[in-house]
This record gives structure tokens, C-alpha cells and sequence, in this order.
């Protein structure tokens, strides 16, 4: 029967559209999570940016903060047309489905509508009863009975299944208008995600050219960085050496214990915890002055720079090996993890003594937040006297 195989067209492409929309529903996901991550960071940011402003001048924290809003914003925003094209997607595919479901009822009622114009033909109008008694012997009564059955069963089957191709049309309505309203909500808030990032980037051009003008305090401040980096390299260094020194002196089970602490700390790779909440703000390595043209910055860890009084944490087992107090960076701890060792810079209070055993996520101190309202803990990652890239070991948010 035509209804039949009609059926079963409607039915495949039912299965092929759901098939799809498993795939694109695991991208959404993914994509949800995405856009939760970015406005988690853009609320973070917004924290720190209001702290540096609330000093009411205007410093490279605050360009900072603006530059990290600006650059999660962006990345909401292609999540959010990301989104938005699986949407178009989805809705082409549920209106392929709508027309094949709306040509199969069309066959079907006209399939129905034809058996009932056969059977009326055939009968001339005559009632069932007739039919039946103008049998013209027994066998032919039985004959005509069977077909009588089988009419029936046929026309009850072609019923049930216009009723069921009529419901599943409906329903793929419904989902193409949840669809187009979903989308719709999706385009009104990448709108206005626009539109605050078009005002951002108004108040990071004010910014720059605002800082452009304090080019003089700007260069101080660099080479005060420069000499602070200095002092802490060299008692880096001497820790190093020391502890070169004191390698070959250890014993058999010292030497193991650290061997298996250097294991553990490298598989930690890519999910070490981070010392502080925050954002990356200064990155490993040489890197362009955020303001000063031809102005190249030296970084030997990374800047995190996060919200005032926040708690400075261990990111993995070890020992305190040094504390320090150094103009330029504050109070510094040095925490040995085997062959590895993580230094933590500008911190305002130390909790911690030298020599104490540490757990990951036990509090070493409080960050420091400078006179332009700026809290930014530095962290850096050594193995032996070989200095790290600490984003290539901090695990990813």
C-alpha cells in the first residue's frame, strides 16, 4: 500500500533528522558551556576593573581588566553566532521533515478518499447487507465477506495513519517554533552583547590615549620592574646552586621521595591548580608593552591579577624552601615540588615558614594590591634553572 511506504519515507527522515540533531545538540552543549565560562569571565573582570577604578586613576590594571572583558565578550559573542548557525540548521532540517510529513498526508487522504469512492463505485450506493445477500452462492458470500474485512482493515489502518502523520506534523511545528523563538532570543542578547562591547572598546581606546600621556611615570615603572626582576632572579639563582649543591649529598630514600614528587608534579601537566582566582594579565616570556610603542616587557612567570585580599594557594604539593622580602615584589615564597619549583611573588601576608610541608590548596598568603588599587600575583615555574611557561602547566578555564 502507497500509505505504507509513505510511512516509512516519513519515518527515515524522522530518524535522520533526530541523528543530526544528537550531533548538533552535543555542539550546543559544548557551546552553553563556553558562553557560562566567558560570562563567568566577564563578571570576574568586571570585579577587578571596578576595584582599580574605584582609586580613580587610570592604570594598565585597568587597561588589563578592560582587555580581558573585551577579549571574553568577543568570545561570547562568537559563541553565541556559533549557536545561532546550528539553529539554522536544525530549523532546515525540521522543515524537510514538516514538507515530506504534509506530502504524505496528502497521499494519504487522497488514497483514502479513493478506496471510499471504489468501494461506493463498486457497491452503487448499496448498503453492506445487500452486497452481502446478492450473493449468488455460498462461496461468493464468503468471498464477498473476506472482502469485506479486508476493506475494513484497510480503511482502519489508513485512518490510524493519517491521524498518526497529522500528530507528528503538528509536533514538528511545534519544535520549528520553539526553534525560530530560541533563536530569536539568541540574536536579541548577541545584540546586546554588541553593543556592550562596542562601549568597551570606546573605554579602551580612552584608556590607552589617557596612559600614552603618562609615558614618563610609564617608563619608571618599567625599569623599577626590571631592577625588582633582577634581585629575585639572582636569590632564584642562588637557591639553584644550593640546591645542586645539596643533591649529591642526599640519601638513597630523599633521592626516591623526590624523583616521585617530580612524577607526580609532571603529571599534572595542563591541570595544576592556579594559585589564585583571576586572569592572566602579563604573559610569559617578552612581550610588547601594553602602552609604550617599542617597549618590550620580560616576564619570567605570568601575572594573575585577581581581586584585593585574595587567598594565594599552592598548586601542588611540597616544601617551603625560601620567604623572602624584596622591594618591588613583597613577600615571596618559594615552594620546592622535587626537580619543580613554583615561586609566588607580591603576596601582602605569608602564612606559611620556611622548611613546613604543603598540600595543594593550602593557603600560603594574601595577594598584595599597590597604590593604583592593582592585585596581581606573580607566579612563576621553574625545573632545575630552566624557567617555564606557568600557562602551558595551569590547568585550562
Amino acid at each position: 500500500m502507497r500509505g505504507s511506504s509513505t510511512q516509512l519515507l516519513m519515518l527515515a527522515l524522522v530518524c535522520l533528522f533526530s541523528a543530526f540533531g544528537a550531533v548538533g545538540q552535543k555542539t550546543k552543549s559544548q557551546l552553553e558551556e563556553e558562553k557560562k565560562e566567558n560570562l563567568r569571565k566577564i563578571a570576574e573582570a568586571e570585579r577587578i576593573l571596578s576595584e582599580t577604578a574605584d582609586e580613580k586613576k587610570v592604570t594598565l590594571g585597568q587597561l588589563q581588566a578592560l582587555n580581558q572583558q573585551i577579549n571574553a565578550r568577543e568570545n561570547l559573542i562568537r559563541s553565541i553566532g556559533s549557536e545561532i548557525r546550528i539553529l539554522d540548521n536544525e530549523i532546515t532540517d525540521l522543515r524537510i521533515v514538516v514538507n515530506s510529513l504534509q506530502n504524505d498526508l496528502i497521499l494519504l487522504k487522497e488514497e483514502y478518499a479513493a478506496q471510499i469512492y471504489s468501494s461506493y463505485k463498486a457497491n452503487r450506493g448499496n448498503s453492506r447487507l445487500m452486497f452481502l445477500f446478492s450473493a449468488k452462492n455460498f462461496n461468493q458470500l464468503v468471498q464477498r465477506l473476506k472482502y469485506l474485512e479486508q476493506y475494513s482493515e484497510a480503511r482502519k489502518l489508513q485512518a490510524e495513519q493519517i491521524e498518526e502523520v497529522t500528530k507528528e506534523l503538528n509536533d514538528q511545528r511545534s519544535k520549528v517554533e520553539a526553534k525560530r523563538a530560541e533563536q530569536q532570543t539568541l540574536l536579541n542578547q548577541q545584540v546586546r552583547e554588541s553593543r556592550k562591547l562596542a562601549r568597551s572598546k570606546q573605554k579602551q581606546s580612552e584608556l590607552v590615549a589617557q596612559l600614552t600621556k603618562k609615558e614618563r611615570q610609564l617608563r619608571k615603572e618599567v625599569e623599577e620592574r626590571k631592577e625588582a626582576n633582577r634581585r629575585l632572579n639572582t636569590l632564584i639563582a642562588k637557591i639553584i646552586e644550593d640546591e645542586a649543591k645539596k643533591s649529591t649529598t642526599v640519601s638513597t630514600a630523599e633521592a626516591a621521595s623526590a624523583a616521585e614528587l617530580t612524577r607526580l608534579f609532571e603529571s599534572k601537566k595542563n591541570n595544576l591548580e592556579w594559585p589564585v582566582s583571576g586572569f592572566i594579565a602579563s604573559k610569559f616570556g617578552n612581550q610588547p608593552h601594553p602602552v609604550l610603542k617599542r617597549i618590550t616587557v620580560v616576564n619570567h612567570g605570568v601575572g594573575i591579577q585577581t581581586e584585593k585580599d585574595s587567598k594565594v594557594k599552592a598548586v601542588f604539593d611540597g616544601v617551603v624552601s625560601e620567604i623572602w622580602v624584596l622591594q618591588g615584589k613583597n613577600n615571596v615564597v618559594v615552594l620546592r615540588h622535587g626537580d619543580y619549583m613554583t615561586v609566588y611573588a607580591k603576596l601582602k601576608t605569608v602564612n606559611v615558614k620556611k622548611g613546613q610541608m604543603i598540600r595543594s590548596n593550602d593557603i600560603i598568603g594574601e595577594v598584595y594590591t599597590d597604590r593604583d588599587g592593582v592585585s596581581e600575583l606573580e607566579f612563576q615555574l621553574y625545573k632545575g634553572a630552566s624557567k617555564l611557561n606557568p600557562e602551558n602547566w595551569l590547568a585550562m578555564k
